[in-house]
């Protein structure tokens, strides 16, 4: 792992606790120790990556302190709505890059944030693909991966509507 990727790292999991995803102390702790091993500085990073079991209580503080130090610290949107429209365009962003299984990504769309959203027409299209990705069987006449290549492609014209509606303002 490189020092870039252990900071990606970093940014994801600070996206992902921030969106209300839960976190464990043991994937934090990890993750700093990654950091440190990829050779990223920062002062709280060693205390980060030497915590002990009896410790993990410590870990979220510490990581967040980390966050702030290496420039990180992410807040979602304050409106709740707005928070789940990020959210969505961060998950497609990961269904779209590989960084997410299809299957599993669409599905927390469509569970965590269409459902929540009133099933807005933006979104119906990862929703079916996570209804259909929930719900394959081999005796479909559509192979699991055309599927998941279905999903990549509803996540990525998604995508390109929030670029659109962005070129547009």
């Amino acid at each position: 792992m490189t020092s870039d990727d252990a900071l990606d790292q970093f940014g994801h999991t600070a996206r992902e606790r921030a969106f209300g995803r839960h976190v464990g102390s043991d994937r934090l702790i990890r993750t700093g120790l990654d950091a440190l091993m990829a050779g990223v500085e920062s002062p709280s990073l060693a205390m980060l990556a030497g915590l002990l079991r009896s410790e993990e209580p410590e870990a979220p503080e510490l990581f967040d302190r980390l966050l702030e130090e290496l420039g990180l610290l992410f807040h979602p949107p304050a409106d709740p709505r707005a928070a789940k429209w990020a959210m969505a365009y961060w998950i497609a962003g990961q269904i779209t890059d590989g960084s997410l299984d299809p299957a599993v990504g669409t599905h927390l769309i469509w569970a965590d944030i269409a459902y929540d959203l009133g099933y807005p027409e933006e979104l119906k299209p990862l929703v079916r693909c996570a209804h259909n990705l929930d719900g394959w069987e081999e005796s479909w006449e559509v192979s699991v991966e055309e599927l998941n290549e279905e999903a990549v492609q509803a996540a990525r014209q998604f995508l390109s509507t929030r670029s659109a509606a962005q070129a547009e303002d």
